[in-house]
């Protein structure tokens, strides 16, 4: 298994040549050259996985036993996930009306990021003790990635981690997550602006090659394909969870709806489609819309700007995994998406091809929505079960709401009974307990476990990074002198 650039100017490399990276020398980011293909029997004999043993079976698709022995890749993946709280590592939480939400954040930081940098993090040891080198992790964060990131490398000697967060723009409690980890190898800045333009000086340091390789810098953003490879599990677990038999053929469809930000999720359920998992995908967003737009009207263009929503994590308005999908759905032309995404560089405004809308179209549904509609789906699922969401998955149960009755329409037209009766399953990304504002919007009572509780008592540790100061220059000196170190 190799894997090449989105803009084809790289040659191919293996699984570790991916992980050590951020984006492709070429600025595309790394796709494997060639997507197994599944067939039925292997479905049916995988829908009796648990989601750790689903995890290890994926991942030995994409990293060769020659690079990581299968029994090491096994041990590597038991250590990411022991520190889980729920035996099962992820939990379906099946509810009134159909609502299956799939919970993705029993992990340290009570979010779905623990899930795949838990794992990347012990591949990035495994591979650093191997070799005895030292890497330097540049992570921009717009909630949850940050903390799930230095979580997965906190301590370590080998690696030292520089997070960017908005200040201001992320919760209390997601913010304190980054700045009260007190460790010599983590450096949180906490920058005056908003989640796309801390992009902007890490995207400057990660193009400057010559500084990236001194510096061996690295990215754990879902730019890092390994992220997106254990990603991919979360689709075939909601799949096996929610399809109600395996005994058809053809095999059952399962609707999964992603609440999506960056697009890491929901390109990890393109590439579960193409692997043959028979799923409909729905993309769902908050007020900033551009993947909405795209799918609906073929318009990848930037809004004015960004809008601060109760979905903080997702107030993104450059989702750079995009840039995946469209590659696949191009039949792999780099050629193409080369010159698409260098348009959209200059000019922030791009439109699909028609044909290429044309597939996204049919492989995406979308959805958007608005504050109003995250707090009346907080609400809604709350009155019906006593269950909380955070607001991130309760874009995903706006769309579940929004949908047709089905007992309905089952009666009135009984020949698409086949249609109204597709299972849906809703991917929670985040504990309502990091967004008690949210909560209290909604007019409902945070649940704060303990761990969450006592990170307001905790010392803060954080450097500031203002409007008008060079980010990218100060990132550079602090970089440069913590390896000299």
């Amino acid at each position: 298994m190799e894997y090449i650039s989105t803009r084809g100017g790289t040659g191919a490399v293996d699984f570790e040549g991916t992980l050590f990276s951020g984006y492709a020398p070429d600025g595309g980011l790394f796709m494997p050259q060639h997507i197994p293909l599944l067939d039925v029997d292997t479905l049916r004999r995988w829908s009796c996985l648990s989601y750790r043993d689903l995890v290890k079976e994926l991942c030995s698709l994409f990293i060769t036993a020659e690079l990581v022995p299968r029994s090491t890749l096994n041990d590597l993946i038991d250590r990411a996930f022991s520190r889980f709280r729920h035996k099962d590592i992820v939990h379906l939480s099946r509810l009134k009306d159909g609502l299956n939400v799939l919970e993705l954040w029993h992990g340290v930081t009570y979010a779905f990021k623990d899930l795949s940098l838990s794992c990347t993090g012990q591949f990035l040891q495994y591979f650093l003790e191997k070799k005895q080198k030292h890497v330097t992790i540049l992570v921009g964060t717009s909630g949850d990635t940050g903390s799930s990131a230095i979580e997965s490398v906190r301590g370590q000697k080998n690696m030292d981690i520089f997070v960017l967060l908005p200040k201001g723009l992320c919760t209390q409690i997601q913010e304190l997550q980054m700045t009260t980890v007190i460790e010599d190898n983590v450096h949180v800045f906490a920058a005056h602006g908003n989640s796309d333009e801390i992009d902007e000086p890490i995207k400057e340091l990660f193009a400057d090659v010559d500084f990236a390789r001194k510096c061996n810098l690295m990215s754990l953003n879902s730019v890092n394909w390994s992220r997106i490879m254990v990603q991919i599990a979360h689709h075939f677990y909601a799949y096996f969870q929610c399809v109600p038999s395996l005994d058809t053929t053809p095999l059952p469809v399962v609707e999964i709806v992603v609440p999506t930000g960056g697009g890491g999720n929901i390109t990890a359920g393109c590439i579960a489609q193409k692997m043959g998992l028979p799923i409909r995908l729905v993309a769902v967003v908050n007020s900033n819309d551009i993947i909405h737009r795209t799918v609906q009207q073929g318009d990848f263009s930037l809004s004015e700007n960004v809008k601060a929503t109760l979905a903080s994590a997702m107030d993104i308005q450059e989702p750079y995994n995009m840039e995946r999908i469209l590659w696949l759905l191009s039949g792999c032309d780099s050629s193409q998406i080369k010159m698409m995404m260098e348009q959209f560089n200059v000019s922030k405004s791009l439109k699909l091809p028609e044909e290429l809308h044309k597939k996204l179209s049919e492989t995406l549904r979308s959805c958007s929505a608005s504050d109003e509609d995250i707090v009346q789906a907080m609400q809604r699922c709350w009155e019906e079960n006593r269950y909380l969401l955070c607001p991130h998955s309760a874009v995903a149960a706006h769309y579940h709401y929004s949908q047709p009755d089905r007992a309905c329409l089952h009666q009135k037209f009984p020949c698409f009974s086949f249609f109204f009766s597709t299972p849906r399953c809703c991917l929670a990304p985040a504990s309502p307990a990091k967004f008690q504002d949210a909560v209290l919007r909604a007019g409902l009572v945070p649940q704060l476990p303990p761990e969450i509780t006592a990170l307001t008592g905790m010392e803060t540790r954080s450097t500031p990074l203002e409007r008008g100061q060079d980010w990218a220059q100060v990132l550079r000196e602090q970089i440069e002198a913590t390896a000299q170190r």
